[in-house]
C-alpha cells in the first residue's frame, strides 16, 4: 500500500516518479476511479486523460510541483461526462489549497510580498488575490454571528478625510465583532439597525460618551450600561489637575509632586507619604480635595459586589458626591451624578475597555504597516482578520 497520498495530504494517490533539481517534480496519478458525481454510478469509463500541474506546499527551501493525470470519465448510465476531482484541489486552480493557506499564512505573518513571491514562485500579484480571498472567506463564515452579550463600544481614528470608526468588542470571549465607519448616531444607524440579535446584548461597555450612551440606550434597549473604569478615573484625575493649577501653578509644574498626586495614596512609601503631606499643608483646601480624590478612586475600583454589598456603598458615594458639589470640583460631580447609574453598575461587574483599547493599539500597528488605509472595506477586512478570530486556519 503506497502511503504517498497520506505523504502529500491528497488521499488515493500513486506517485510515479520524483526529480529533484530547482524545484521538486512528483508524477502522479489517481489509485481508483470515483462513482460518478451525478447518479452516484460506481462503474465509470475513462474517455481521455489530461495532465494537471499544481503547486503543493514546499519541501525544505524547495517548491513542490505535482503533476496529476487527470482522467475524464463517461458515466454509461446517465451517459454524461466528468473530470477527476482530487481532494484539496478545487476546479480549474493551478495550486492545491494547501499551498494557497501556506502563503496566507505566511504573508499574514509578516512577510512581504515580494519576498514570497521569490520563495514560492508567484507573482506579488497572486499573493495580494490568494490573500484577500482568504480574509473574505472568513469573512463570509462570521457574517451571520449574533451580537455578543458583553458588547464593547468605543471610537478610534481612521483617516483625516473619513474620520472616526466605531469598534465593537465582544468582551467575553476577547474578540473584535466589527468595525463601522463613523461615530454619530447617523452615520452608525444603518449599521445599527441591521444588527442580528442586538435585542440579546445585556452588558454595554463604553467611556463617558452621550452619544454611545444614547446609541445603546436606542439600539441595545435591553442591555446594562456600564461606565468603563479607567476613564471615570482618568476624569477625575484630570479635574484634580486642573483644580491643583487654579491654586498652585508652580507646584503642578513639578514632575515629582506631579507623580504623588497622580498615584493612588495606598501606593505610597513612608517617605513619599511625608514628603506629600509636607506639601499639602501649605494649601489646606488643595489637601481637602486630595482626601476627597482618594476617597473617591476607592469607590470607583470597587468591583464584583453583590446588589445588597452595592446598595450599602451608595448612600456613602452619593455624600461624597455632594461635598464635592460644594468645592471646586463641582463639575465633576455633576458629571459623575449623571452618570451615577452606569457608575453603580460598574460595581457589579469586572468587564473594562481594555480589551478594546488593546485592539486599537492593534489596528493603529497594521495602519502603519499598511502605510494607511484609504479603502474602509479593505481596512475592515485586515482588521477582522488579525482580530476577529484566531489567525490560524486548520487544515481540513
Amino acid at each position: 500500500m503506497s502511503h504517498a497520498g497520506v505523504i502529500l495530504g491528497i488521499s488515493d494517490l500513486e506517485v510515479e516518479q520524483v526529480h529533484r533539481d530547482r524545484e521538486i517534480k512528483v508524477y502522479a496519478r489517481p489509485t481508483k476511479r470515483p462513482a460518478c458525481i451525478h447518479c452516484h454510478h460506481d462503474r465509470v469509463r475513462i474517455k481521455a486523460t489530461r495532465q494537471r500541474v499544481l503547486k503543493h506546499t514546499r519541501q525544505g527551501n524547495q517548491v513542490l510541483t505535482l503533476y496529476l493525470k487527470a482522467p475524464k470519465y463517461h458515466c454509461p448510465q446517465c451517459n454524461r461526462y466528468f473530470c477527476h476531482r482530487f481532494q484539496g484541489v478545487l476546479p480549474r486552480f493551478r495550486a492545491s489549497e494547501a499551498f494557497r493557506l501556506e502563503v496566507f499564512e505566511a504573508h499574514d505573518g509578516g512577510v512581504t510580498q515580494r519576498k514570497l513571491s521569490r520563495t514560492h514562485g508567484i507573482s506579488p500579484a497572486t499573493v495580494e488575490r490568494w490573500y484577500q480571498s482568504q480574509c473574505r472567506l472568513r469573512q463570509s463564515e462570521m457574517s451571520n454571528r449574533p451580537c455578543p452579550r458583553v458588547l464593547g463600544i468605543d471610537e478610534h481614528f481612521f483617516t483625516r478625510r473619513r474620520g472616526y470608526a466605531t469598534s465593537f468588542v465582544d468582551l467575553k470571549n476577547h474578540k473584535l465583532y466589527d468595525v463601522a465607519l463613523g461615530r454619530s448616531e447617523p452615520s452608525l444607524r444603518r449599521y445599527l439597525t441591521g444588527l442580528s440579535g442586538r435585542d440579546q446584548v445585556q452588558v454595554v461597555v463604553m467611556d463617558l460618551s452621550e452619544t454611545y450612551r444614547s446609541i445603546a440606550r436606542r439600539y441595545f434597549p435591553q442591555a446594562t450600561i456600564v461606565a468603563d473604569r479607567f476613564h471615570v478615573i482618568r476624569l477625575v484625575n484630570q479635574h484634580f489637575l486642573n483644580a491643583w493649577k487654579d491654586h498652585d501653578a508652580e507646584g503642578r509644574r513639578n514632575r515629582g509632586l506631579l507623580s504623588l498626586m497622580r498615584r493612588h495614596a495606598w501606593r505610597l512609601s513612608d517617605e513619599q507619604r511625608a514628603n506629600l503631606a509636607r506639601y499639602l499643608e501649605d494649601y489646606p483646601v488643595l489637601q481637602a480635595m486630595y482626601e476627597a480624590k482618594q476617597r473617591l478612586n476607592r469607590y470607583l475600583l470597587l468591583k464584583t459586589l453583590n446588589a445588597k454589598k452595592a446598595k450599602q456603598m451608595l448612600p456613602g458615594f452619593l455624600e461624597l458626591l455632594d461635598q464635592l458639589s460644594a468645592s471646586p470640583l463641582k463639575r465633576l460631580a455633576r458629571t459623575l451624578e449623571s452618570w451615577l447609574e452606569p457608575i453603580v453598575a460598574m460595581w457589579r461587574f469586572s468587564k473594562s475597555n481594555g480589551i478594546t483599547e488593546g485592539f486599537h493599539n492593534k489596528m493603529e500597528m497594521m495602519s502603519r504597516r499598511a502605510y494607511g488605509f484609504r479603502n474602509f472595506e479593505n481596512y475592515r477586512l485586515r482588521v477582522l482578520t488579525h482580530c476577529g478570530w484566531n489567525e490560524i486556519i486548520n487544515r481540513v
